[in-house]
C-alpha cells in the first residue's frame, strides 16, 4: 500500500500516531494512514507524500476491536456478582441472580427493572462502540437486545445459546431456542451486518441427543461452546462427580444426566459435531495440552474449523487464573479475543484483554496480540473482507490505542 502520493483534489482523512497497526504489522510514525470521508481505506503513505491536514494522535491506531465473547444481554448484572468466587459459585450466582433488578443508577427507576435492564444493554453497547469494538460475537439465551442491535453500528453474531440438560426434554428445548433464533432472525439494521445461531452452553449443560441436534442444525455456520473452564467440567465426565452437581441442583437435576466416558469433557463432546462448522472454544482455562492436540487433530480430520477465544480479565475476575497461552501459540491454534460479559468484568474493554494477556505473557510480541484482537477476530466471524485490517476498499473502523493505560476509543 506504501509508496503512492495522494492527490490533493480529492476528499480524503488522514491519520498519523506514534505507531500504526496494519492488522499484521506494527509500521512507525513516518506513515499515515488515509481513508476518504466515509472510513474506507484508501492507503498507508509515508508522511512526505500525504500532504497536509493530517490529523495526528499519541498511541496505536488499529483497525476496529473485533469482540468475539459477549453477553450483553448480562449487562445488568454489572457490580452484582463480586470478584474471586471460583466458577461453580459464579454460575449458582448467574442463575439464581440474572433476574435481579440492576442498579438504579444505570438508568430508569427502581420501579421499572425491565427499563433498567434495557437501558443497561444500552450503555454497555455504547460502550463497545465508544471503545473502538466493531464485531461482536454475543451469547444470549432470549431476545432481550434485539432492539438495541436493530440500532447499533457495530457488526452482530449472534448465538443464541441452549441450556438442555437430558434427552427427555431435548426436542422440546430446541423448539424454544428456536423461537428466540426466529425473533432475532427478524432483525433489520441497515448500518450493520446480523448473522444469528444455535449453539452449545458447555459440556455440562447439553445432553447427547442435544448436541446431535445441534450439529444437525448448524451445518457450516458458526457456532461457539464454553470450554473446560474449571477442573469440575472434565470429573463430570470422568467420573459422574464434582462441584457441578451443586449447579445442577440448583437447576432441578439431581445427579450427572451426562454420559460417564472417563475422557474429559472435550474429548466427550467435539465428537458430537462433524457438520463442517466453525467452533469457538471459549475460556479454556484449564485446557491441557494433550487436548488441545486432540481438538486440533480431531477438527483437521473432521472438517471442522477450530477458533480459541480468550476472555482473560473475566477468568482473572472469577478464579485469578488466565488459560495456558503459551500452549496454544506452541500448537499454532487460531486465538480470538473476548470480553465476556459485565457478570464476570470490569469492563468491556478489548484493550484492558490485551493489557492482561501482555502482563501475564510479557514474552508474547505486541503485533501477536493485537491481530488476535482484529483479522483473527474477523476471519473467525467471516467478515475479514470489511473488518479487521488496514486494506484498500475496507471500511474496518479505527481505534486509537492509549499503550499507557491500555484504554481505546473509536476514530472512526
Amino acid at each position: 500500500m506504501e509508496g503512492s502520493k495522494v492527490k490533493p483534489a480529492m476528499a480524503y482523512k488522514k491519520f498519523q500516531s506514534d505507531q500504526i497497526f496494519t492488522g499484521y504489522e506494527l509500521l512507525d510514525d513516518t506513515h499515515v494512514l488515509i481513508t476518504n470521508t466515509e472510513g474506507k481505506i484508501e492507503d498507508i503513505v509515508i508522511e512526505a507524500d500525504a500532504g497536509g491536514d493530517i490529523q495526528k494522535s499519541r498511541g496505536i491506531l488499529s483497525p476496529g476491536f473485533i469482540n468475539c465473547h459477549c453477553h450483553l444481554e448480562l449487562s445488568h448484572l454489572k457490580n452484582v456478582i463480586p470478584p474471586g468466587t471460583g466458577l461453580v459459585e459464579f454460575l449458582c450466582s448467574v442463575v439464581t441472580k440474572r433476574e435481579t433488578s440492576p442498579d438504579p443508577s444505570e438508568g430508569g427507576t427502581s420501579e421499572d427493572p425491565g427499563k433498567l435492564k434495557m437501558q443497561a444493554i444500552i450503555n454497555a453497547e455504547k460502550e463497545m462502540y465508544d471503545n473502538g469494538i466493531v464485531a461482536v460475537g454475543d451469547i444470549g439465551n432470549t431476545a432481550d437486545t434485539a432492539e438495541v442491535k436493530s440500532k447499533s453500528k457495530i457488526y452482530w453474531q449472534n448465538f443464541v445459546e441452549v441450556l438442555g440438560f437430558t434427552d427427555e426434554k431435548a426436542e422440546e428445548n430446541i423448539k424454544h431456542y428456536q423461537s428466540v433464533l426466529t425473533a432475532l432472525n427478524k432483525i433489520r439494521n441497515p448500518k450493520s451486518e446480523i448473522r444469528n445461531s444455535l449453539v452449545p452452553h458447555a459440556p455440562y449443560s447439553i445432553s447427547p441427543k442435544t448436541f446431535k441436534l445441534i450439529n444437525e442444525l448448524t451445518k457450516e455456520q458458526i457456532i461457539s461452546i464454553h470450554n473446560q473452564e474449571h477442573p469440575a467440567e472434565d470429573e463430570l465426565y470422568k467420573t459422574g462427580g464434582g462441584d457441578y452437581l451443586r449447579l445442577l441442583k440448583i437447576l432441578g437435576v439431581n445427579q450427572s444426566p451426562f454420559p460417564i466416558t472417563g475422557k474429559s469433557s472435550i474429548r466427550s463432546c467435539l465428537p458430537y459435531f462433524n457438520n463442517g462448522q466453525t467452533i469457538f472454544l471459549i475460556h479454556n482455562t484449564y485446557m491441557p495440552e494433550e487436548d488441545i492436540e486432540f481438538a486440533n487433530d480431531y477438527s483437521k480430520r473432521n472438517g471442522l474449523t477450530l477458533v480459541f477465544g480468550l476472555c482473560p480479565n473475566a477468568n482473572l475476575y472469577i478464579e485469578n487464573k488466565v488459560p495456558p497461552v503459551d500452549l496454544f501459540i506452541r500448537h499454532d491454534c487460531h486465538l480470538v479475543l473476548g470480553t465476556d460479559s459485565y457478570s464476570s468484568n470490569w469492563q468491556l474493554s478489548i484493550a484492558k484483554e490485551i493489557e492482561a494477556i501482555r502482563k501475564h505473557y510479557p514474552s508474547i510480541p505486541l503485533p501477536t496480540i493485537l491481530q488476535w484482537a482484529t483479522i483473527n477476530g474477523a476471519k473467525a466471524l467471516k467478515w475479514e473482507d470489511e473488518l479487521g485490517s488496514f486494506e484498500k476498499g475496507k471500511r474496518p473502523g479505527i481505534t486509537l490505542i492509549d499503550c499507557v493505560n491500555w484504554t481505546s476509543k473509536k476514530l472512526i
